[in-house]
């Protein structure tokens, strides 16, 4: 692990709900966006991607009546609806941020192009791209992937409740291992689901370093990026 001039950190909608199991919460929300600042401060070009779990998951939709494109169309709206609500937490601590999105809505926000991005990175802003690859079927993993690569992110930063990628789901099994690095052939392999298959491929193929951590320690985000210590899990 080192440090990091680029980055695209990607973070779940649920980890926006805190401690509720709904909607946003004001405190979970500003401890990212203060964790987000610290690292704008030293001039990191930053991407974000979030997921919408938080308010409609696409798979969920099934169980109560909706098919599987609409269920998911919705969920991508649920994602505009969290980056929008990230950048105003972010401009409300002063930082200059801009909502692309896969899906245009011309009065909230501008259409996600890879030009776009990139100008906006470069020229300073946090870059926070919504509703996921614009199609069904894709998770936000498989989107966060996407953008990262398409905006030559030299990293993807995968916040999860954990700090990092274990044998088992840590929070079940108290005998689950923790990995400091993994292949992305082993963590298929071994069938981790730390990100989905789709998201770990594109990672594969395009050389693209994944490091898992967990998004509520304070002050991990910097350590990772900025003072290059070896925190969470690296992927690669």
């Amino acid at each position: 692990m080192g440090t990091y001039r680029r980055i695209l950190l990607k973070l779940s909608g649920e980890s926006l709900a805190g401690e509720n199991r709904y909607g946003i919460n004001s405190e979970a929300l500003r401890l990212y966006a203060t964790e987000i600042k610290a690292l704008w401060e030293q001039k990191t070009e930053i991407a974000i991607v979030l997921g919408g779990g938080n308010i409609f998951r696409g798979l969920q939709g099934l169980k109560k009546g909706f098919d599987r494109v609409q269920g998911d169309q919705m969920g991508m709206l649920a994602t505009i609806i969290n980056s929008m609500a990230l950048r105003s937490a972010l401009e409300e601590m002063g930082i200059q941020s801009t909502v692309l999105s896969a899906i245009p809505i011309e009065t909230i926000c501008e259409k996600m192009s890879r030009q776009r991005a990139v100008g906006l990175l470069e020229s300073g802003h946090v870059v926070i791209i919504a509703g996921g690859t614009g199609n069904p079927f894709f998770t936000t993993d498989s989107a966060a992937a996407l953008r990262a690569i398409e905006t030559e992110a030299e990293v993807l930063l995968k916040g999860t409740r954990v700090d990092g990628v274990y044998s088992a789901d840590p929070e079940k099994d108290p005998s689950a291992v923790k990995y400091d690095q993994i292949s992305f052939d082993e963590a298929i392999k071994k069938n981790l689901r730390v990100m989905d298959t789709t998201a770990f491929t594109l990672c594969r193929e395009n050389t693209l370093p994944i490091i898992v951590f967990n998004v509520n320690e304070k002050g991990v985000l910097f350590d990772i990026v900025v003072n290059g210590k070896p925190r969470g899990t690296l992927v690669t």
